[in-house]
């Protein structure tokens, strides 16, 4: 059965590049790599976005999943420990301050626009210092509160996490518009398969082992010159 138009709207609505949340200010990383020469063109731009992806799926991605069901069934207790797991497992300081910066302004605009009594109460426990917040939580009850499904909010978190890079790279790198909507088109083409994988995992399965990416990330908290806020 085709899904109502409407709720094809609101995927396209809440997963924008430009939904005012802030994820312009990030760069997923980039930054620090341009600076430390692991991407120095668009085939080791592509690559970094690619194991971006892999980690953002294999991380957060069933993370997201695991919160979608927790939210579907009115779970706030399970939220907050899901929560809590995702913030757990991100080992840079900017990493974190990203996710839960993001998150509780994703939820903040939810509550606001679609004021689902569910969103509500998750920004109430947010507000309150009994939730982080995270961003993939965040994306799962505002989808989940929309009776969208979680594999919309899979795709919207992994486009979200390339988009976020190569917007970047726009800024930070000799690379054109053509070539990162190509790299775009190329690197979310087995997006199905990542959601297939997260759907199947357990959240104690919630691992993305990129140890280049995570020291990059604690390079770039004590650089001196930053045009990013990770």
């Amino acid at each position: 059965m085709t899904a109502p138009a409407a709720d094809l709207v609101r995927t396209l609505q809440f997963g924008d590049s430009m939904f005012p949340v802030g994820a312009f200010a990030f760069s997923g990383g980039l930054e620090s790599a341009i600076q430390k020469h692991v991407v120095v063109d668009r085939s080791t731009l592509r690559d970094y976005v690619r194991t971006a992806l892999d980690q953002a799926a294999r991380g957060d991605g069933i993370g997201l999943v695991a919160a979608h069901r927790a939210a579907s069934a009115g779970d706030i207790d399970g939220l907050v420990a899901i929560d809590e797991r995702i913030y757990a497992r991100k080992l840079s300081s900017e990493t974190r301050s990203m996710s839960v910066r993001i998150g509780k302004k994703f939820t903040e605009m939810g509550a606001q626009i679609v004021g689902a009594p569910l969103i509500r109460e998750w920004l109430e426990r947010i507000d309150a210092g009994a939730a982080r917040g995270c961003y993939p939580v965040a994306l799962a009850v505002n989808f989940a509160a929309q009776s969208l499904p979680a594999r919309d909010a899979f795709v919207v978190h992994q486009y979200g996490a390339a988009a976020t890079i190569l917007g970047a790279a726009l800024r930070l790198m000799k690379v054109s518009h053509v070539d990162t909507q190509r790299m775009l088109y190329e690197v979310l083409a087995d997006v199905d398969a990542a959601y297939e994988h997260a759907a199947a995992a357990q959240l104690c399965d919630m691992a993305g082992f990129a140890p280049l990416a995570e020291i990059l990330a604690a390079v770039h908290v004590k650089a001196h010159v930053r045009l990013f806020m990770n």
